[in-house]
């Protein structure tokens, strides 16, 4: 069977004024998402999903790399990133995990930005409308918390039943005003603490 793409939904919020403050620069956050028909749908329980994802997961991710890159202009403006599927009522949350969580799906996006983190992931079941959050991180640093990001955004006539929803997440940059440090000073202060017991 092979890709059905039902439509592609893009969603980019720019963010100019963060606590009352300018943002010295703006926050841009991007999604792309394509709905596609579930390739088990009506299909009885499969021990072995990997024909579906060998065929699906590549086309699919060239698609949404090429959609979210168009959306932020460039490979060198996404910082962040991350990535989402939602499987509709009728399927199993595995075939939302199933077109994410493999190297054929995610290498096409860390490899057109340079990443070297792992993508921060959701996956889950919902309907028509529900929330599709897209966590992301910093895409060659998963210590700088700068960068723990959530973007959000709903598509009113998906996922149905039998479809998929999965999504592509990118930020230009970290939260305006940020200011929480990071995991690598928490650990100097942990180890720090330790030596002093």
């Amino acid at each position: 069977m092979s890709l059905q793409v039902r439509k592609i939904v893009s969603y980019v919020e720019k963010t100019l004024i963060e606590g009352g403050r300018a943002a010295e620069r703006p926050l841009v956050m991007i999604v792309a998402a394509a709905v596609i028909r579930n390739p088990w749908a009506g299909l009885p329980f499969q021990e072995d999903l990997r024909p579906q994802i060998l065929e699906a997961a590549p086309p699919l991710g060239a698609l949404l790399v090429e959609e979210i890159l168009r959306q932020a202009g460039s490979a060198d403006q996404i910082e962040a990133y991350g990535k989402a599927a939602v499987v509709g009522t009728a399927g199993e949350v595995e075939h939302a995990s199933a077109l994410i969580h493999t190297l054929r799906f995610g290498n096409a996006y860390r490899n057109a930005v340079g990443g070297t983190s792992y993508l921060s992931f959701t996956n889950m079941r919902g309907g028509p409308g529900c929330v599709i959050s897209v966590p992301l991180m910093h895409k060659h640093d998963e210590g700088l918390r700068s960068h723990y990001l959530t973007v959000q955004t709903t598509i009113n006539d998906a996922p149905a039943p039998d479809e998929i929803v999965v999504a592509l997440g990118a930020a230009t940059s970290g939260r305006p005003h940020h200011r929480i440090g990071n995991r690598y000073s928490d650990m100097q202060e942990l180890e720090r603490e330790a030596q002093a017991k």
